[in-house]
């Protein structure tokens, strides 16, 4: 008995790739579905056989990206021995990422929630939370290194992480701007400048 329905006759892991790359140049309400099914070289209805909906290949396009290009610095920001090293490794490398010449400038997550409100609800909680995340991951990391003794104790680790999660936002609005590698690596210089003092113990006001 002949199985129903045709098989697929594209690849669908360099169309979801080739989705991704549109949506991380134009934001998930920017791009329309004839700029999708152009850049995937499919029509409709393959895209909503394959992916679901609009709302999902993006979904499908954001974990593609925190799995690969996305997630290198982070891995950076884990695997060097002290907490300063990883946040600067992560901004050093992120720097080099948002302004490769063969990928759109900047980083997607960021562009897709600076490039309008998306209007789909789900999606712009999906980017809400992805923002969170990385700032728990950096407060993690900040909090790793008070434990292992390269941090002060007493250090407000929530705010050092709001500031250098701050700090990566500008560097992808200055990438998508037009700034080259070594214009974001004169910005890391000067957040890395103010280490000692961002990473000093609190005082109470008293």
């Amino acid at each position: 008995m002949a199985e129903r329905g045709r098989p697929r006759s594209f690849d669908r892991a360099a169309a979801l790739r080739r989705a991704m790359e549109v949506f991380w140049a134009r934001g998930y309400d920017g791009a329309s579905m004839t700029d999708l099914t152009a850049a995937m070289g499919i029509n409709s209805p393959s895209l909503y056989a394959a992916f679901g909906c609009k709302e999902a290949l993006f979904r499908e396009a954001l974990e593609l990206y925190e799995s690969g290009e996305g997630g290198v610095a982070c891995r950076a920001l884990q695997d060097e021995p002290t907490a300063r090293a990883g946040i600067e490794a992560m901004l050093r490398e992120n720097a080099v990422a948002y302004t490769a010449p063969d990928r759109p400038p900047g980083c997607m997550i960021v562009l897709a929630s600076a490039v309008g409100i998306p209007a789909s609800p789900e999606i712009r909680d999906y980017l809400v939370e992805a923002n969170r995340r990385s700032v728990a991951q950096i407060k993690a990391r900040l909090d790793r290194g008070v434990a292992e003794g390269d941090v002060l104790q007493g250090a407000d680790t929530r705010a050092i992480a709001a500031y250098f999660a701050t700090v990566l936002n500008g560097l992808t609005i200055q990438a998508r701007n037009g700034a080259d590698c070594p214009a974001l690596q004169a910005v890391v210089d000067s957040a890395m400048a103010g280490w000692d003092a961002l990473a000093a113990p609190r005082r109470r006001a008293g």
